[in-house]
């Protein structure tokens, strides 16, 4: 069995490989850069879209507040009314 010779660093055909190894990895992570740069950009999105929905929902809630109260109101006025009817037919 013969042992394989030792590649050197200086053997232009390292350098090459390695150059384009180099190369992969750079586009590799510049890729990855965008993705990251672009789930960042929808995620605050996102989040501007939480807080716009948040907004409404309160200002929906706050308009809504006196519907209960007006129809408690509604009621203990019929009810006086009717116990009113009712005292004076009597």
């Amino acid at each position: 069995m013969t042992e394989p010779t030792p590649i050197t660093p200086a053997d232009p055909a390292v350098a090459l490989e390695l150059e384009r190894i180099r190369r992969s990895v750079e586009v590799g992570f510049a890729e990855q850069a965008g993705s990251l740069a672009l789930l960042v950009q929808r995620a605050g999105q996102t989040d501007r879209a939480v807080d716009d929905l948040d907004t409404r929902v309160t200002s929906l809630e706050r308009a809504r507040w006196p519907l209960p109260s007006i129809a408690a109101l509604v009621a203990v006025c019929g009810l006086f009314l009717s116990l009113w009817q009712f005292a004076t037919r009597s």
